[in-house]
């Protein structure tokens, strides 16, 4: 693919952001910033979503993945359903109840300040990981099909990526992402077809024909049963990807952010409920991308890159001709920045506002540290993704899935500690019980082998961390 072409295509397509993010900017302040004045629609949340919520990895991961496990993956997608529903019934009631900004509150409103910054603490250090490695896959990609030739170090490559988010999201903030969200889901879901219907024309199959050759192949195989030992074993697949949703999604600033910009509480959960569904047909989409890929690649024996992750760029820009290596940069690119650039504005909405303060100070002052807080957690995205760089063995969306299942586990078992029991807690023994249910789980499931009978633990890793921290919990709280 013409290095140019790229360079054009990615100049344009940022200054569409930009220009998006100048018209949703007007006369923004930081409560612009932090809710959009509470008037986003339901429809563009819902659509927007997707782009955030499937990422880079998605994208890349997911379908490299279909060689080694089939659609084994739709187990997890089918317990992210069951937790959509979860979040629709239970929390999103109470976020909107208690007009929350920072989904943190809830914690010192039920506990104390000790609880309160403790769960706003794990969600910045797992959105701030999680969103790093999502933002490393999309760097890559560009840095081995195109900066490599031109002799751009990686440095600078993933520097550029990130000042790019930030110019597009320092001003307007959560008002401009859900428009620019919206944008980029068009383009990440557009690739993702033009890209089958491209490969399902050049081997000669119609719907029919694709279908029966993946089942040819065995690649359409969804549930496993017939070893509990197997981390692919359904039950830990769905309901790992049940608490997942309700943790990655449901309990994380990020993501609830955009879904509490809705007018309503109605309207947040129409928003929540199709997007739940549509998310389901997107990744049935991916994974049936993912094994026309290796079909391709078999039947015109191209040999198979040694990380999976590379399977779909580098026959997307060697392959498969200009329209799809078009259409995959503006996918990768757009996923990729769809969920950077929310996560950015949520992880500095919480330090402002959980951190900071922000509700006892001046607007002036409010936009300078905001100014501040956004710049350094861009700077910490930078320093993230090379350090990982350095020590990534495996496929990104094991490490992203295996990141989240430690931290995001303290998340659970406080959420579920305040709405399940009528227990009170406080103090530093709360922080005290995060931090040793991670380390706790961790010992597990690295000697759960030995321990637990030959026993392999997955994505349910974050359903034990949460129970120890409930446990935790239990233990040093009092009866009200």
């Amino acid at each position: 693919m013409n290095p140019f072409l790229v360079i054009t295509i990615l100049v344009v397509y940022f200054c569409v952001l930009i220009t998006i993010s100048y018209l949703t900017s007007k006369g923004a302040d930081t409560n612009t910033f932090f809710t959009a004045n509470r008037q986003s629609p339901w429809y563009l949340v819902a659509f927007g979503m997707i782009g955030a919520s499937l990422s880079g990895v998605t994208f890349i991961s997911v379908p490299g993945n279909v060689g080694k496990i089939g659609f084994s993956y739709f187990q997890v997608v089918l317990g992210y359903l069951l937790g959509y529903w979860v979040i629709i019934g239970v929390l999103m009631p109470l976020y909107y109840r208690l007009n929350l900004i920072s989904i943190y509150t809830y914690l010192e409103q039920r506990f104390d300040q000790w609880s309160y910054k403790t769960g706003a603490l794990f969600f910045l250090i797992s959105r701030t990981i999680g969103s790093s490695l999502r933002l490393f896959l999309a760097a890559t990609v560009l840095q081995l099909f195109l900066f490599d030739a031109w002799g751009v170090p990686f440095f600078i490559t993933v520097a550029a990526t990130i000042a790019l988010i930030w110019v597009y999201t320092f001003k307007g903030g959560i008002k401009t992402i859900v428009w620019t969200d919206t944008f980029q889901t068009f383009f990440l879901v557009t690739a993702v077809v033009v890209t089958v219907i491209k490969i399902a024309g050049d081997l000669g199959l119609n719907f029919t024909d694709v279908i029966a050759a993946i089942q040819a192949k065995g690649y359409d195989k969804i549930f496993h049963f017939e070893d509990a030992n197997s981390t692919l074993f359904f039950p830990k697949q769905f309901f790992g990807g049940a608490f997942i949703a309700i943790t990655m999604t449901g309990m994380d600033q990020e993501i609830m952010q955009k879904n509490l910009t809705c007018k309503t509480l109605g309207d947040a959960q129409k928003n929540m409920f199709w997007f739940s569904l549509i998310l389901v047909f997107v990744n049935l989409l991916f994974l049936t991308l993912g094994a026309l890929l290796y079909l391709y690649s078999e039947q015109n024996q191209i040999p198979l890159p040694t990380l999976s992750d590379e399977l779909f760029p580098r026959l997307a820009f060697t392959e498969l001709g200009a329209l799809v290596g078009i259409f995959f940069l503006l996918g990768i690119t757009a996923s990729s920045y769809a969920s950077a650039d929310s996560a950015l504005a949520g992880l500095t909405t919480s330090f402002c506002i959980d951190f900071l303060h922000f509700k006892e100070k001046e607007e002036k002052q409010k936009q300078k540290q905001k100014f501040i807080v956004h710049l350094s957690f861009s700077l910490l995205f930078l320093v993230i993704i090379i350090v990982f760089k350095e020590i990534n063995e495996k496929s990104v969306i094991d490490a992203v899935l295996n990141v989240a299942g430690y931290t995001y586990g303290p998340l659970l078992g406080l959420f579920s500690f305040g709405l399940f029991t009528r227990r009170h807690i406080k103090g530093v023994g709360v922080p005290l019980v995060c931090l040793a249910s991670p380390l706790l789980s961790y010992l597990i499931s690295q000697n759960s082998k030995v321990w637990l009978g030959g026993y392999q633990f997955g994505i349910e890793i974050l359903v034990v961390n949460g129970l120890i921290t409930f446990l935790g919990l239990w233990l040093i709280s009092k009866n009200k």
